[in-house]
């Protein structure tokens, strides 16, 4: 009799130790899912930040075409109408010093237009370094001490 409770007792005792360490597992897991859903939500926040940054990125290159190629654009309309125009006054015209002054003005309006596109197309990349320098590289460098300071509190941890 002493035997069988004895045995009953052991068996007792070690479904209890099953179910306490099933218990302990249970817990584990969970933290383990909630530390997993912590650290997928804080690298969706680094990726989405690193995502801005190129999309900010992009746009400012995207502006720096528009503007270049609409600059390009105007220029060549620009050209079109002045060579129709001085073309028909070098034709049509009848006095010659009239043509040789329209020659004179044609080469200096062609000298002009060209500084000022040549100068547009420069001030467009000066003011995209610029911007480069001022806000895409002040995101870059918030982000990489944000990425350096969680590293840095990590290491500490170990």
């Amino acid at each position: 009799m002493s035997m069988t409770v004895s045995v009953l007792f052991l068996l007792l005792l070690a479904f209890s130790g099953f179910s306490v360490a099933y218990w302990q597992l249970l817990l584990c897991r969970r933290q383990a899912r909630i530390l997993n859903s912590h650290r997928v939500a804080a690298h969706s926040a680094i990726q989405k930040s690193r995502m801005d940054l190129l999309e900010v990125r992009n746009r400012a290159r995207l502006l720096e075409d528009s503007v270049s190629s609409g600059a390009s654009a105007v220029e060549k309309l620009h050209k079109a109408i002045s060579n129709t125009t001085f073309g028909l006054i070098d034709l049509f015209s009848k006095d010659e010093e009239f043509r040789q002054t329209a020659r004179k003005a044609r080469a200096t309006h062609d000298e002009t237009s060209q500084q000022i596109y040549r100068t547009v197309r420069t001030t467009n990349k000066a003011l995209h370094i610029l911007a480069d320098t001022l806000i895409i590289g002040k995101a870059e460098k918030r982000l990489a001490s944000r990425k350096r300071g969680k590293d840095a509190d990590s290491g500490d941890g170990q």
